[in-house]
């Protein structure tokens, strides 16, 4: 509580109640979620969610852990088919003018729109997150150009099959969404401990996800580096002598997990390695995407994305 009493909350989280109080405080849960989605693609600078296409069309992890935060603090009630908005929600969230006139001018456009004409909306105009879709064809029945063009947007299969992803200053769903773009079909986690304070990318969490968007997870901690190795590493010859020692008392002992990598390549499989680091030359899966070069070819020089 601030000294006024006020709770805080991210401003992300302000937009959530607010954005509810403006369509009426109650609503279906895959209702708010298109609307909420809408809202953030039609008003660039408060986009404060990212989404994902997901089995029903674009959808935000981030919002539904807010929302889990939102109920415990007493804003939202504890409804799993709907959100719903109590009074200390509604009396608590106070935002900037322009906000609020933007929300009453979008409330006002889209409240009428509900169920499958809702979602239909959110397919039109943005094909792409409906292309893992479940209810496409219900949703588009007879609307055979906006389904084509869920199709046209389709990822296609890439002539890489071996990539390199890491998580930094990335949220989960930009993460995800460089996954499926890159045809990725299964992600390998090269973390030693598949932990983080980052929303989003401990093991049960990250492998959830994934799973929603139709890409396998599978952890290999034997190909990580013990976190204490990997303290003051203040400049890239820190990151290279870590590196160097990693190739030669590591590696060497990982036969057969590389092996299993490259028999989901061979077997058609594109494969991603991830761990923390944005930058592949400051992080170890670099050197496991070379090692899986010199050992079995060139079909194996990784794309770093």
């Amino acid at each position: 509580m601030n000294p006024k009493g006020k709770s805080i909350l991210f401003d992300r989280q302000k937009l959530l109640l607010a954005l509810l109080d403006a369509i009426g405080g109650r609503i279906a849960n895959l209702d708010f979620q298109k609307l909420l989605f809408l809202y953030c693609q039609r008003s660039v600078a408060t986009a404060v969610y990212e989404f994902v296409p997901y089995k029903f069309g674009a959808f935000s992890f981030t919002s539904y852990a807010d929302r889990r935060t939102l109920v415990e603090r007493g804003f939202l009630a504890d409804d799993d088919k709907q959100w719903v908005l109590t009074e200390k929600g509604r009396q608590d969230v106070m935002l900037a003018h322009e906000v609020e006139h933007n929300l009453k001018g979008f409330a006002r456009k889209y409240n009428i729109l509900r169920g499958d004409a809702l979602v239909a909306e959110t397919y039109r105009c943005f094909p792409y997150y409906a292309i893992h879709s479940e209810i496409v064809e219900s949703v588009l029945r007879g609307d055979s150009v906006s389904q084509k063009r869920i199709e046209d947007v389709r990822p296609r299969p890439q002539k890489k099959k071996l990539f390199t992803i890491g998580y930094e200053g990335r949220s989960l769903e930009n993460y995800l969404n460089e996954l499926i773009r890159a045809g990725v079909d299964i992600l390998c986690d090269v973390r030693k401990n598949a932990l983080s304070r980052k929303y989003g990318f401990s093991k049960v969490t990250l492998s959830k996800s994934c799973e929603g968007v139709g890409i396998r997870y599978v952890h290999m901690p034997e190909l990580g580096i013990a976190s204490e190795q990997r303290q003051a590493l203040n400049t890239q010859a820190d990151y290279e002598e870590l590196f160097d020692k990693y190739k030669r008392d590591n590696l060497p002992q990982q036969h057969r997990a590389l092996e299993k990598i490259r028999d989901w390549v061979d077997s058609g499989q594109r494969v991603a390695l991830t761990c923390y680091e944005r930058f592949p030359q400051q992080c170890h899966r670099h050197c496991i995407a070379e090692a899986l070069e010199m050992a079995f070819g060139q079909n194996f020089m990784a794309k770093h994305l």
